[in-house]
């Protein structure tokens, strides 16, 4: 989104990808140069977190960041030495609301894909699920029938794919077993990691301050809880510091909760749909970030103001001249009041 977005406001842009994923960035620039070999404005530079704090030093008009918030933490402070601008786009911990009106299985159908698609590894993803008590155990009883036909691995036969960053599978099993030596149960899944491959894991009975519900967990995992009505479900939503985005399903008040969600962007009875609506901004705000891509908004966030004035005939009083006098300025007095009211 930020590289179709600087590249339609009219810029030339370098591409830093993740060291994990180099192909993918090398893919991208190397398609583009197929496609408008006679542009080249769209260029890459591959390498760790000291080749992206040189890009933020090369004298860039804007860098736009997609990653956790720690790191943009980071890159914040080195463009603050050239005063560059940046967009964040970092974690989040989005939830799922539950109304007791909602259709059930497409909630829960919703929750496991967002949830689990990608192997969690989705900065939109869901990661905690606030159900109305009073349809509370049909829910838990769906997801559970969803998880079970779901298996990591990494083989042609596998629903789930292997965690990409090594370093985050111990954050993974981290969350899981502070939740479990929290009190939290495993509903579903929660098989052995080996290796980078994470077996989904439905949790519940997790308390608020546990890193599995407070923390980013990027992984296969869901934490379930009970909610007595919808203001309970809200307040323990925006109660993170996380506010990217967020799902609610349900009939009657569905919409009305959504627009409660301190949050950039939410969707009524269907997951991630505000990504991939083109004309819908997308980012957060608080430790998800700033700043927007898509939409109008995402192609403003590429450009800047830029102001010209004409004047196009000659002012009737000198007010911006030393050679205004008190009766000028007793005439523009009169003006004011005639205009805006008051004495």
């Amino acid at each position: 989104g930020s590289i179709v977005y600087a590249l339609a406001g009219g810029n030339a842009v370098v591409f830093k990808p993740s060291e994990f994923t180099p192909g993918v960035g090398a893919w991208l620039v190397n398609a583009f140069a197929e496609v408008v070999p006679e542009h080249p404005v769209l260029q890459l530079v591959t390498g760790d977190g000291s080749t992206g704090a040189a890009l933020c030093r090369a004298g860039v008009d804007k860098v736009a960041f997609t990653g956790s918030t720690a790191t943009a933490k980071r890159v914040m402070a080195t463009c603050a030495e050239t005063l560059t601008p940046i967009v964040a786009e970092c974690g989040g911990k989005d939830a799922l609301i539950v109304d007791k009106d909602a259709d059930l299985a497409a909630a829960a159908d919703g929750a496991v894909w967002g949830g689990i698609a990608n192997a969690g590894q989705t900065c939109i993803g869901v990661e905690r699920i606030y159900v109305h008590q009073d349809v509370a155990a049909d829910f838990a009883r769906l997801l559970v029938e969803r998880f079970d036909d779901l298996r990591a691995g990494t083989d042609a036969d596998a629903a789930v794919g292997p965690i990409t960053m090594p370093s985050q599978v111990t954050i993974i099993d981290r969350h899981v077993a502070d939740a479990k030596a929290a009190g939290g149960r495993v509903l579903a899944g929660g098989g052995a990691t080996q290796g980078q491959v994470v077996q989904p894991t439905l949790l519940t009975d997790v308390p608020e301050d546990c890193a599995a519900v407070a923390e980013e967990t990027f992984g296969p995992t869901l934490v379930l809880r009970s909610v007595r009505d919808m203001d309970e479900a809200v307040a323990l939503t925006n109660a993170s510091r996380y506010h990217l985005g967020a799902s609610v399903y349900g009939k009657a008040n569905a919409e009305h909760v959504a627009r409660r969600i301190r949050s950039g962007m939410v969707s009524v009875n269907s997951v991630l749909a505000f990504a991939v609506v083109p004309t819908v901004p997308f980012g957060g705000v608080g430790d998800s970030g700033f700043g927007r891509i898509h939409g109008e908004e995402g192609l403003k966030e590429f450009c800047y103001s830029h102001s010209v004035v004409r004047q196009r005939w000659k002012a009737p009083l000198p007010l911006t001249s030393f050679a205004r006098t008190a009766k000028h300025e007793e005439m523009l007095g009169k003006i004011v009041a005639l205009v805006h009211g008051g004495k």
